[in-house]
C-alpha cells in the first residue's frame, strides 16, 4: 500500500526549520510496511493545500499530513482540507472545553482564535493531543484515509502513537519486516563495504543505510509471504550483519548507545563516574537524558588544571610535564573518578575541542579518553574533525563506546 507525506508551513519551505517530521513519518510508516512514495512540503497557501491534497489522494491509500492546525491567521490546513474534501467545518464542543481546561490549568487567558482549533470538516474522527491544545484529525479523501497533525514534533509523535499506530498497523500489508542495527566507529563508505553482498544473498531482503551523526543506522527490510517469512527474511540477513561488523554494532531496534551502556552496566551491577573537560558535561547530559540513570553516581566537570588537581587528584607535575591534554591526565582524571566516588567504572574526556587553542603537537580536535574499570585503566586518543560541537559529540560517542565494550568483555 502506498503512503504519502506532506508538510505544510512556510517555515519549511523558507528554510527556517528542520523538517524532521518528514523524516519520522516516512521512516515510521516504512518499518510497519507501507511504500512511501512520495514526500511534499508547501507553504502555508489554501488553493496549494487543496490542489495538493486533491493529487495525493487520487495516487494514495494513506495520507499523513503535519502543519497548519494552530490558532494563527497562516495557519489553514484545516480549512483547506474541509474545502478539497466538500465538507463544512463543525465546531467539537467536548474539544472546545478541552482546550478551555488546558488554558485554566496554565493559567492563561483563552482569546477567541484558540477556539479556532475546536474546528473539524464534518465527519471526521478527532485525535486529541495529551500534550498540547491542537487535536488531530482524520478523514477519507478520495481513495485515501488522510491524518492531519501539528507541526510540533513531540504533538505528532504522541498523538500517533495515542491514535494512528495501531490503525494503521493494522490496515498495512503483512508481508513486511524491519530490524534495525545502529553501528560506531565505522564511516558509512566502509560499512557498505563490510556488507557488500549481503543483500544479494538474502532474497527479498534489501539492506539500507542512514548517517545520523556519529552513527550509521542500518535497516535490514524483508518482504515474503506472510509475516512470518518476512521476519525469518530479516533476521537470517541480521545474523551475517552482526557477524561481518562485529563490535561496532552497539545497539538493535529503539536502543541507543546510552541504553546500550546502562544494559551492559546493568548486567553486572556496575556503576559509573563522570571527570570531563573538553565536552563540559556532554557525556553526563546524554546519560541523564534517558530515564533510569541510576547507575551514573556523579559527574565533574574540570575544566582547569586546579580544579583536576583538587577534585580529582590529577599530580601538578603531571599536568606540568604532559600537559592537560595528554594520556596521562586522561588515566588520572578517570582514577581520581573512582576515588570520589567509588564508582566501578568511570570515563574521564580532556582534549582541546577548539576553534582555538591548538599546536603543532597538539591540534585542534585532540582528544584523549580513558575508562577505568575493576581490571585497570583504557585510554585511547584521536584527532577528530569538524567544529567545536562536532568534536565533543565524537569524543562523548567515542568514550561511551570505549566503555561499552570493556563492560561487555570485547574492547578491543
Amino acid at each position: 500500500m502506498s503512503a504519502a507525506v506532506l508538510c505544510i508551513g512556510t517555515e519549511i519551505t523558507r528554510g527556517e526549520i528542520v523538517n524532521t517530521n518528514a523524516t519520522w513519518l516516512c521512516d515510521t510508516l516504512t518499518s510497519i510496511g507501507f511504500e512511501v512514495t512520495e514526500v511534499a512540503s508547501i507553504d502555508d497557501d489554501r488553493p496549494r493545500i487543496i490542489d495538493t491534497l486533491l493529487r495525493l489522494s487520487r495516487d494514495h491509500e494513506v495520507i499523513a499530513c503535519t502543519g497548519g492546525l494552530g490558532p494563527t491567521t497562516d495557519d489553514l490546513t484545516t480549512e483547506a482540507v474541509g474545502l478539497a474534501a466538500g465538507l463544512p467545518l463543525v465546531r467539537d464542543p467536548p474539544t472546545v472545553a478541552a482546550i478551555q481546561d488546558r488554558f485554566r490549568r496554565l493559567g492563561r487567558a483563552l482569546v477567541a482564535s484558540n477556539l479556532k482549533q475546536a474546528d473539524f470538516p464534518s465527519g471526521s474522527t478527532i485525535l486529541t493531543n495529551a500534550v498540547g491544545t491542537a487535536p488531530g484529525f482524520g478523514l477519507r479523501i478520495g481513495k485515501s484515509i488522510a491524518f492531519f497533525f501539528p507541526g510540533v514534533p513531540m504533538e505528532l509523535k504522541r498523538i500517533w502513537q495515542d491514535h494512528v499506530d495501531q490503525v494503521l498497523r493494522e490496515m498495512a500489508p503483512r508481508c513486511t519486516y524491519q530490524l534495525r542495527l545502529r553501528t560506531f566507529g565505522q564511516p558509512e563508505s566502509t560499512v557498505g563495504q563490510m556488507l557488500d553482498g549481503v543483500e544479494q544473498a538474502h532474497p527479498g531482503v534489501i539492506i539500507g543505510y542512514r548517517a545520523s551523526f556519529p552513527e550509521i543506522e542500518i535497516k535490514i527490510l524483508a518482504r515474503g509471504v506472510d509475516l512470518a517469512d518476512a521476519k525469518s527474511r530479516s533476521e537470517a540477513a541480521a545474523i551475517v550483519v552482526r557477524e561481518r561488523l562485529g563490535a561496532i554494532v552497539h545497539s538493535e531496534g529503539t536502543q541507543t548507545l546510552v541504553g546500550a551502556v546502562a544494559a551492559a552496566l546493568r548486567a553486572t551491577g556496575g556503576t559509573l563516574a563522570l571527570a570531563e573537560s573538553c565536552t563540559g558535561g556532554l557525556v553526563a547530559h546524554m546519560l541523564t537524558s534517558e530515564p533510569a540513570s541510576d547507575y551514573l553516581l556523579g559527574a565533574m566537570v574540570t575544566y582547569s588544571n586546579e580544579i583536576k588537581t583538587a577534585l580529582l587528584g590529577v599530580p601538578a607535575e603531571t599536568l606540568q610535564t604532559q600537559g592537560a591534554v595528554s594520556r596521562e591526565v586522561a588515566i588520572a582524571m578517570a582514577q581520581g573518578a573512582l576515588r570520589a566516588t567509588s564508582a566501578t567504572h568511570s570515563i574521564a574526556i580532556t582534549g582541546i575541542a577548539g576553534p582555538t587553542g591548538g599546536t603543532a603537537e597538539k591540534p585542534v580536535g585532540l582528544v584523549h579518553w580513558a575508562v577505568a574499570h575493576p581490571g585497570g585503566v583504557q585510554a585511547r586518543d584521536r584527532v577528530f574533525v569538524g567544529d567545536r560541537g562536532r568534536i565533543q559529540r565524537m569524543a562523548a560517542f567515542a568514550s561511551l563506546d570505549l566503555l561499552r565494550r570493556i563492560a561487555l568483555g570485547s574492547d578491543q
